[in-house]
């Protein structure tokens, strides 16, 4: 069974676009041995785009983005790390975005969804179906509930 999602950066400079996730992003990682560390993300999610008439992009095209929940905040604190975006965040419809820069020529989009994903969703619905209603009265068992209804029926 598919656990997860692998992505990959094809970069020309392996090692700095390494440094910059784990010092800049500040992702966890698994150091795997001779400098390759491969970085464990809290979730994912994967989308399958059309290409345009023209074949814009280009069909096969792989492309990877993170997402937060604050995008402004993320984008102070990132700035504040030394992190450089090339466009101020705009609104593209399905989120807020942003692109940023990292070593060895990858560019990367960070947004900020304006959709509930399932899994949120699905803990919203845990959340409420687990929280017990008060009215303020104390419950009745079932048991008296029913032989009360009894009662008032004869």
């Amino acid at each position: 069974m598919i656990r997860g999602i692998h992505g990959l950066f094809y970069t020309s400079d392996a090692q700095g676009t390494r440094d910059f996730i784990r010092d800049k992003l500040k992702l966890p990682h698994t150091d795997v041995g001779e400098g390759w560390l491969i970085f464990d993300l809290p979730e994912g999610d994967l989308g399958c785009h059309p290409i345009d008439e023209s074949g814009s992009p280009t069909a096969g095209r792989h492309e990877i983005s993170f997402y937060c929940d604050d995008i402004q905040s993320t984008v102070a604190e990132l700035r504040g790390r030394g992190v450089q975006f090339r466009s101020e965040v705009a609104d593209h419809g399905y989120g807020f975005v942003t692109y940023f820069s990292m070593p060895g020529g990858v560019e990367v989009q960070l947004y900020q969804p304006k959709y509930a994903k399932a899994t949120q969703r699905r803990k919203t619905t845990q959340r409420k179906k687990a929280t017990p209603r008060r009215t303020g009265k104390r419950a009745k068992p079932a048991r008296q509930a029913r032989a009360k209804s009894r009662r008032s029926r004869r």
